[in-house]
């Protein structure tokens, strides 16, 4: 689709064209393997590991994991993450046996001043369904949410939503949920909300975490 060692006014240029061609509705997804993404920081090397954890659907049992590490050599911009990222989860995608009917990424979807965070890029690539599942805001804002698990409140950002924030622990922050690429806002809350287990991540990017982090195997 493009190269990844580009300049920073020529990724941005990228964005901007690929943000076009996101999906943003969906015709019903039934997935039976579900994936979660993420990234280590750099070691002390320069080094990163990228993670993929595939989980069958319902039960959200392991069905496989791969990483895969290698030298990280662009700076930590922000929104220019999937600059920096993306180039190791796919190549930890490569390594799949499985293919995935949805993945969860730890990071923005169109919630991003581009409207092509980290999510939508990589489902542009590997052209599956994806959402955005952040810790933290980059834009945007919301009205308060309820405490009950499910309470969700809209993500605008210039009279648009861009995503919603989700409450998915009683009392816990709540995890910013956004379409990432053929997908819908309505059926991203529900599948983040069908794959947690009682902590604040969902279980694919939860683990993936672990993964990356070199404490799941």
């Amino acid at each position: 689709m493009h190269q990844w060692d580009v300049s920073h006014e020529r990724a941005k240029a990228l964005q901007v064209s690929l943000a076009k061609k996101v999906v943003t509705d969906d015709e019903g997804i039934n997935p039976h393997l579900i994936a979660g993404v993420d990234i280590s920081s750099p070691d002390s090397r320069g080094i990163a590991r990228g993670a993929v954890v595939v989980l069958n659907y319902p039960e959200l049992n392991l069905v496989e994991v791969k990483t895969v590490e290698r030298e990280v050599t662009l700076p930590y911009i922000p929104g220019l993450l999937s600059f920096r990222e993306a180039p190791l989860i796919l190549a930890a995608c490569e390594e799949l046996s499985s293919v995935p009917d949805l993945i969860l990424v730890d990071g923005q979807g169109i919630a991003h001043p581009r409207r092509l965070g980290l999510a939508s890029h990589l489902g542009l690539f590997l052209d599956v369904p994806t959402v955005g599942c952040a810790k933290s805001i980059l834009l945007g804002n919301h009205k308060p949410l309820g405490e009950k698990v499910g309470s969700y409140a809209e993500l605008v950002d210039n009279e648009q939503v861009i995503g919603a924030a989700l409450r998915t622990k009683l009392g816990t922050k709540p995890i910013y949920v956004s379409i990432g690429h053929k997908i819908s806002l309505n059926s991203a809350i529900k599948w983040v909300l069908n794959c947690c287990r009682g902590y604040r991540l969902p279980e694919p990017t939860r683990l993936a975490h672990l993964a990356a982090g070199a404490i799941l195997e």
